[in-house]
Parts: structure tokens; C-alpha cells; sequence
């Protein structure tokens, strides 16, 4: 299935293809703070309707996610990374996708604050 995507201004959309089935929620410092809860798909299912320019990107510790968020209205849509064996992931906040009831999927807890 494909979803679309975007922040609250609209200046970042996006399309995502998967199959959402559960929904990840980490407690590591910035995660917690956004309430982000997170889909994780390949990269490749990832694809911006937007100009990649419109989204900005913070990283911490040890810089392996790329939080990429709207430098407009602020939301935190989606982040990039890579698994331990190379393969090239987004972590899609679900609660940017439209027309999604996410609420009962079933959560996975992430200890993130752990690493």
C-alpha cells in the first residue's frame, strides 16, 4: 500500500509503500520529546514529493540517524539511517502519514535510551 505523508505546512510530502503493521515507539532523548511513533521501511520504499532542500537534518551522539524535520512549522516527519548491515532505512513518523488509524496497531517498545 502506498501512504502519503507530510509535515504540518506542507513544504515536506512525501509517499511511503509497506506494509504498516506495527508502529515503533523509542524513548531515547529526542524520540521521547517528539512523540514520534516510527515505521521503519527500506529507504528505497521512501520517496519525497518535495524538493530534499525543504527538509533540514539534526543528528547527536554518535550521528547514525539523520533526523530530518521542516525548518517551517518544525515537524518531525521522518529520519534516515542505516541498518549494521549496510542496508539504507527511513524511520517514517506515522503520525505525519494521512488517513491513518494507527491507534490499534500494535506498539513496539525501543529502549533507545539504553545505547
Amino acid at each position: 500500500m502506498i501512504y502519503k505523508g507530510s509535515c504540518h505546512c506542507g513544504k515536506v510530502a512525501f509517499e511511503v509503500e509497506g506494509e504498516l503493521t506495527s508502529v515503533t515507539d523509542c524513548n531515547c532523548s529526542i524520540c521521547q520529546r517528539k512523540g514520534a511513533l516510527l515505521w521503519f521501511v527500506p529507504r528505497a520504499n521512501l520517496r519525497l514529493l518535495t524538493p530534499d532542500e525543504n527538509l533540514k537534518t539534526y543528528t547527536f551522539g554518535q550521528a547514525r540517524i539523520k533526523h530530518r524535520f521542516c525548518p517551517e512549522c518544525g515537524i518531525h516527519p521522518l529520519g534516515e539511517g542505516a541498518m549494521p548491515d549496510g542496508t539504507l532505512m527511513a524511520a517514517i513518523n506515522v503520525r505525519c502519514l494521512e488517513d491513518v488509524d494507527f491507534s490499534g496497531l500494535p506498539v513496539n517498545h525501543y529502549d533507545g535510551r539504553s545505547l
